[in-house]
């Protein structure tokens, strides 16, 4: 039987980082460590292609941070379709954010259902883009303006000590295809090429534990994902 997966490891690291709490609504908290859809979201940002996904297992955490208030611009309306004047819209608010933070991102480049190529040809070109510290756009902690550092993982392991509760967290945004709730629309890639599709967005959670160090991903919630984008009801 071929081998449908391949494990990728990248260590990342940087001056200030925000994984937004939801739940907060008028000013940005941050979690304490990196959520698994931030982490997803950097490494594609080193390399994407339609034809897989990453499905992040853990997390080290190599340098936990500390929290810091800082003021960032932002808009106080969501953008749309129509252009806006940013200097209309403009307010400053406070962030809680973490400083100085490093981690271990694990994980698994995993084929969508429809590919037929081989696995170990997606590797390669990540690892080529990693070792060459390349990407399709900078990454980033959790906010454009936080880029980050990416390279190999050296010899640096996180703390074994460090064993931190972290509540629920967020685990991804499922984007599920829907007639009745047309809250918006995306792009969903099939083997046909990427179409236009009408649904809603679904918060995923997780209960969130550091444990010797490392932040463990439940596997199952990739599936409870994949069932909630793959719905056929359009």
């Amino acid at each position: 039987m071929p081998v449908n997966h391949a494990e990728v490891g990248v260590k990342v690291w940087g001056e200030y980082a925000l994984f937004t709490r939801p739940e907060f609504k008028s000013e940005r908290v941050s979690y304490q460590v990196i959520t698994p859809s931030a982490a997803r979201g950097l490494l594609e940002a080193i390399f994407w292609k339609p034809q897989i996904r990453y499905e992040i297992r853990r997390i080290g955490v190599l340098r936990l941070g500390t929290f810091t208030t800082i003021l960032r611009n932002e808009i106080e309306q969501r953008q749309g379709t129509r252009p806006i004047f940013v200097e209309d819209v403009r307010q400053q608010r406070a962030s809680l954010v973490l400083k100085d933070v490093a981690y271990l991102i694990h994980a698994e480049i995993v084929p969508q259902p429809w590919e037929k190529e081989p696995v170990v040809k997606y590797l390669d070109q990540f690892t080529r883009r990693l070792l060459r510290g390349q990407y399709h756009h900078t990454p980033y902690l959790g906010t454009r303006e936080f880029s980050c550092a990416f390279e190999p993982p050296d010899e640096e392991t996180p703390d074994p000590a460090l064993n931190l509760d972290l509540g629920l967290m967020l685990f991804d945004i499922a984007y599920v295809p829907s007639r009745e709730r047309r809250e918006l629309e995306f792009i969903r890639h099939t083997p046909q090429g990427p179409e236009r599709t009408s649904g809603y967005a679904q918060a995923l959670f997780f209960p969130a534990k550091i444990e010797s160090g490392w932040l463990t991903v439940p596997p199952e919630k990739y599936r409870e994902l994949a069932r909630l984008e793959e719905r056929a009801d359009v």
